[in-house]
């Protein structure tokens, strides 16, 4: 035990190339004592816990605020979010301000390493000002006294000082920069997207080891659902959307192309809707500031496909309704499904889930009345529901891989839907 402190004090020394004591240092002249703290600091603390979105993984679904219970499925296992009241027992009420850093910033709790499904890796670029200022609110959050159960991790995934040669290798505590050759609106963009959102723990691809895969935003499969490409690009990605599309849809949860559903529905409802214009403004300046990236879209399968002749009347059937005939929707209500870049990812994860389980779009203060879409798993069959996403992701303007039906049994399966059995 002596041997393996040792060793992660020591990689811990190694992977933050002995910054620690500087950025101690630094807290420590924006005030450890955080009860003490001037209001505005708690407020402007408080808006940093919306913006990083804290309150999503440490609430248990019924359960009081940042108390964590949660439990995170990750392909390693599950992890439970941990409970950060102010409670000095079961939460971090007993913890000083360094011990606040630690874990926020360099991803080192009081057992050991902290797994990566807390993002440290993005809180890492966190100024020492906005830490001490979200370490001023969580002191303010009320204590509650609710211990959490430990990590259900199999071996070899349970050993944390495993984390000490993850760390060494995949964990950049470099802090943010600003780009002198950016604007400012771009910088904070990027600091609000980097940092605080940590918007790459969802939105980019992970190697086998849980770490960045280098194809930055570009949309990842994960808990059933796809996190979407971020990227400028027309196909897959953002490259059709304004700045202002990108603003709406943080605000309200819809735009005149899509609306939330799944995972970034809650981000939208307890962060991006409560963020500043400006911020809103900022983080749509960044993405749309980023290079942009050609895709060569694939050819869509052909309209005397029999799958998708199949899913054509079924749509015709099911969805024109609501989606309109020609699939235009009702802009800031019905998405559009005419090339439609969530259409076209590559994994039909997300679209598998809303056509089964059905969708209900985020209340939000700008859109105070969200749409819902119904499920289908009780209405069609397997097959069924393979050939009208195939149809859809393959017709007005769209292009992508055909849906089997293995793809929907899994994910009915997954969802604990009943397949429709008529009689």
């Amino acid at each position: 035990m002596t041997m393996a402190r040792y060793l992660l004090r020591s990689a811990l020394r190694a992977c933050i190339n002995g910054g620690v004591a500087l950025s101690v240092a630094a807290l420590f002249a924006h005030g450890a004592q955080a009860q003490d703290a001037p209001a505005d600091r708690v407020e402007h603390g408080r808006y940093l816990a919306i913006a990083s979105d804290c309150v999503a993984c440490h609430t248990a679904p019924g359960g009081k605020p940042f108390a964590g219970g949660l439990d995170l499925n990750t392909p390693f296992g599950t992890i439970t979010a941990s409970n950060i009241t102010s409670d000095r027992a079961t939460g971090i009420g007993s913890w000083t301000l360094q011990q606040f850093d630690a874990a926020v910033r360099h991803g080192k709790g009081p057992n050991g390493h902290l797994y990566p499904a807390m993002p440290y890796t993005a809180y890492a670029r966190m100024t020492d000002a906005d830490l001490a200022d979200l370490w001023a609110y969580i002191r303010t959050v009320p204590a509650v006294s609710q211990k959490v159960v430990e990590n259900k991790l199999p071996f070899p995934y349970n050993i944390r000082a495993a984390l000490i040669v993850w760390n060494a290798l995949f964990f950049d505590s470099t802090p943010f920069k600003p780009d002198s050759a950016k604007s400012d609106a771009v910088n904070r963009g990027a600091y609000l997207v980097e940092a605080l959102a940590h918007c790459g723990i969802c939105h980019t691809p992970k190697n086998a080891f849980g770490s960045d895969s280098g194809a930055t935003y570009q949309g990842t499969s994960l808990q059933g659902w796809h996190a979407p490409d971020l990227t400028n690009n027309d196909h897959t990605g953002l490259g059709k959307w304004s700045a202002e599309d990108i603003v709406t849809y943080l605000r309200s949860g819809t735009n005149r192309y899509t609306a939330s559903s799944g995972p970034m529905t809650e981000v939208i409802v307890n962060s991006t809707q409560h963020l500043t214009d400006a911020d809103l403004q900022a983080i749509a300046a960044y993405f749309k500031a980023l290079p942009a990236r050609h895709v060569e879209a694939p050819q869509p399968l052909p309209a005397t496909n029999a799958q998708v002749e199949a899913g054509r009347r079924e749509f015709v059937v099911q969805c024109s309704a609501c989606h309109t005939s020609s699939g235009q929707g009702v802009a800031n209500m019905i998405p559009s499904l005419q090339a439609n870049p969530a259409i076209n990812a590559k994994s039909p994860d997300s679209l598998l889930n809303i056509l089964l389980a059905g969708t209900t779009g985020p209340a939000t203060t700008a859109n105070p009345t969200g749409a819902a879409m119904p499920g289908f798993a009780w209405k069609l069959q397997d097959d069924q529901i393979a050939n009208v996403l195939t149809y859809i992701r393959n017709s007005q303007g769209n292009a992508a891989p055909a849906v089997s039906t293995t793809d929907v049994a899994k994910a009915r399966k997954a969802l604990g839907a009943q397949p429709v059995v008529w009689h």
